[in-house]
C-alpha cells in the first residue's frame, strides 16, 4: 500500500527528552518511535529511527493516516483513505468534488437530494463518463415521503447507470426504492460467498433504524420486488442471507438532518447492535460501522477512530471546499461561523411529519422564519384560516408576496414535477397551505446557493458546530484562505492530524511527558 510521502529525516537521531524534543520526535509519525529512559532510569524520552543504544522500555511502530481506520473499508470499496466526502443535498456536493475525491483515492458522494429528476439524471451521466469504471465513488438516495415516485426513479436511474456506490440518508423505514438498491444484482462468486451489484452504505442516527439496515431485507418487500419483475428469485433469495446495507454512517451531530445525538453515544450502541445482529444472521463478512456528524477537527476525526469506527464521513466543512456547490457569498457567511452560530429549523422534505435539520444561523433568518411558517401550518386548517394580524407579516416578510402568488408559483412547479401534487392540493386545503410554505423552505436553499444577495437573510445553509470548530483550527493556516480549501487537502489534513493526535495519545498511555502542544496539528499543504 502506497503512503503519503514522508517528509525527509535523518535516519537515526539522538534520544529527546526535553519537552520540545518530545513533541517533536512525536510528530514523526511515519517512524518507528523508540520510549527510552535517561541516565538516572526515571526521565523519559523518545527516539525515532533505529534502535538506539541504551535502556528502550517500548516501540510505537509507524503510523499512516490510510491504517487510522478498520482496512477492509479500504479493500472493499478500492481506496486509500478510510474517508468518505459526505453527500450535501441540491448538488452541493457536486460532480467535481466526487471526480476529486475519486482521483485521491477516496470515497465521495454526490448530493442528489432535493434535486429534479433531470439534473439528478445529467449529473449522474457526467460522472460516468469521467469517472467509468473506478469503484469509488457513488451518489446519494434520499428517502422522500412526499415524493415515493421520484425516490423509486432515482434508485432505478442508479442502478441502470452502473452507479457503483449508494448513499442511502434519511431512511425511517426501509422502502422498495432502496431494497431494490441493496438487492439487484446480487450473485454468488466463485467461492460460493455472496458478491454484491451495488454497495449501499446507509446513514443512520437511531438504533431502531440501525437495526433496519442491518437485517436482511424483509420477506414481504422482496416477495413484491419478484412479482413486479424487478428482482429475480434468486436475487430475493441471496438478499435473505445478507443485511441490506454492509456499511453503516451512524450519524450524530451534523450539519442538516439530524437526531443531535453526541458520536460519543450513538456509535457504540450501534455496534452493540451490530454485534447481536451479525450474531443472530451469521453473516460470514463483517459490517462496518462509520462515523459522520460533528467532524471538523483532528481531534473529532481521531476520537471518532478511537470509538471503533472503520471510516469517517465529513460533510458541512466541504461546503467551504472550492470545489461545492454553494456560493461564494454562503460559502463565507459559514467561515464566520463559530460552534454556537447553529440553530434547528424545519425541513422542506418532512414538513408536514415536522422533521428538524440544524442550520447556520449567523446572518440569516432562515430558521426563526421557517419556524414561523411550521407554527402556522399547525395552528391552522388552510391558507384562508390564518388571521390577518399574522398573515400580513408572514407575506410581507417571508415570503415577500400574497399567498395566491406564491401558490401559483408553487402550482408551476409542480405541475411539471409531480401534476398528483396539485390535484391533492386543491382537494385538501391543509396540503396546499404546507406546499406553500414549503416553497419558501426549498427556495431558501436555492438562493444560498445562486447566492441571490437580495435574499441573503433567508439562506438556508446546512451547519453544524463542526464548521465553527473548523474555522477556529484553521485560522491562520493555509486553509483559511478559501483558494487553498479544496476537498482533498481538508481530508488530508484531518487525517493527517488525526494520525499525529492519535500518536500523542498512545505515547501518552506509555508515560511520556507530553506538551499540549503535541496535542494539535497545523494544516499544511499535502500531496
Amino acid at each position: 500500500m502506497s503512503v503519503l510521502a514522508a517528509p525527509g529525516s535523518p535516519a537515526a537521531s539522538p534520544p529527546a527528552f526535553s519537552p520540545e524534543g518530545i513533541a517533536a520526535r512525536a510528530r514523526r509519525i511515519r517512524e518507528p518511535v523508540h520510549v527510552v529512559s535517561g541516565p538516572d532510569g526515571r526521565e523519559l524520552g523518545l527516539a525515532t529511527g533505529p534502535v538506539p543504544g541504551g535502556p528502550v522500555l517500548g516501540t510505537l511502530p509507524p503510523l499512516y493516516p490510510e491504517w487510522l481506520g478498520g482496512r477492509t473499508f479500504c479493500e472493499a470499496h478500492g481506496v486509500r483513505f478510510p474517508y468518505v466526502a459526505g453527500e450535501m443535498a441540491n448538488g452541493i456536493s457536486t460532480t467535481g468534488m466526487v471526480t476529486a475525491m475519486a482521483r485521491a483515492d477516496m470515497l465521495g458522494f454526490f448530493g442528489a437530494g432535493g434535486l429534479a429528476y433531470p439534473d439528478v439524471e445529467r449529473a449522474v451521466h457526467t460522472l460516468v463518463q469521467v469517472l467509468g469504471p473506478r469503484p469509488n465513488w457513488g451518489v446519494n438516495l434520499i428517502h422522500s415521503p412526499a415524493e415515493p415516485e421520484l425516490e423509486w426513479r432515482v434508485a432505478e436511474l442508479l442502478l441502470r447507470s452502473g452507479v457503483p456506490r449508494i448513499s442511502a440518508s434519511a431512511f425511517m423505514e426501509l422502502t422498495p426504492a432502496v431494497v431494490l438498491c441493496a438487492a439487484r444484482g446480487l450473485r454468488r462468486g466463485a467461492d460460493g460467498g455472496i458478491v454484491r451489484g451495488t454497495t449501499l452504505l446507509a446513514k443512520v442516527s437511531r438504533p431502531e433504524v440501525a437495526e433496519k439496515f442491518l437485517s436482511p431485507a424483509p420477506a414481504a418487500l422482496l416477495n413484491s420486488l419478484v412479482a413486479r419483475g424487478e428482482l429475480s428469485p434468486e436475487e430475493a433469495e441471496l438478499a435473505a442471507r445478507v443485511p441490506v446495507a454492509e456499511d453503516i454512517t451512524v450519524e450524530a451531530d451534523s450539519g442538516g438532518h439530524t437526531d443531535n445525538r453526541p458520536l460519543s453515544a450513538l456509535l457504540p450502541r450501534i455496534a452493540l447492535l451490530r454485534d447481536a445482529l451479525c450474531r443472530r444472521y451469521g453473516y460470514r463478512r463483517p459490517v462496518r460501522i462509520g462515523a459522520a456528524g460533528g467532524l471538523g477537527t483532528p481531534d473529532a476525526v481521531a476520537a471518532a477512530f478511537a470509538l471503533g469506527a472503520s471510516y469517517v464521513v465529513v460533510g458541512s466543512v466541504n461546503q467551504t471546499a472550492v470545489e461545492s456547490g454553494l456560493s461564494d457569498e454562503a460559502k463565507s457567511m459559514l467561515c464566520d461561523a463559530d460552534i454556537a452560530d447553529v440553530a434547528m429549523a424545519p425541513a422542506a422534505d418532512m414538513f408536514e411529519l415536522g422533521v428538524k435539520l440544524q442550520v447556520l444561523s449567523r446572518g440569516t433568518m432562515f430558521a426563526q422564519r421557517a419556524g414561523r411558517l411550521h407554527s402556522a401550518y399547525r395552528a391552522h386548517g388552510s391558507l384562508e384560516e390564518i388571521p390577518s394580524a399574522l398573515r400580513v407579516p408572514i407575506e410581507r416578510d417571508v415570503l415577500r408576496a400574497p399567498f395566491d402568488e406564491i401558490w401559483q408559483r408553487t402550482r408551476a412547479f409542480w405541475e411539471q414535477r409531480d401534476p398528483a401534487e396539485v390535484t391533492r392540493a386543491e382537494a385538501d386545503p391543509k396540503h396546499r397551505m404546507a406546499l406553500v410554505f414549503r416553497w419558501y423552505l426549498g427556495s431558501s436553499s436555492r438562493w444560498a446557493i445562486t447566492g441571490d444577495g437580495s435574499r441573503r437573510a433567508d439562506y438556508q445553509i446546512w451547519c453544524g458546530p463542526a464548521m465553527g470548530a473548523f474555522n477556529r483550527w484553521v485560522e491562520g493556516t493555509l486553509l483559511a484562505e478559501p483558494a487553498n480549501r479544496s476537498v482533498v487537502q481538508i481530508a488530508l489534513n484531518l487525517l493527517e492530524g488525526a494520525a499525529v493526535l492519535t500518536r500523542a495519545h498512545q505515547l501518552r498511555t506509555y508515560g511520556v511527558p507530553l506538551t499540549p502542544e503535541a496535542f494539535t496539528y497545523t494544516p499544511c499543504e499535502l500531496a
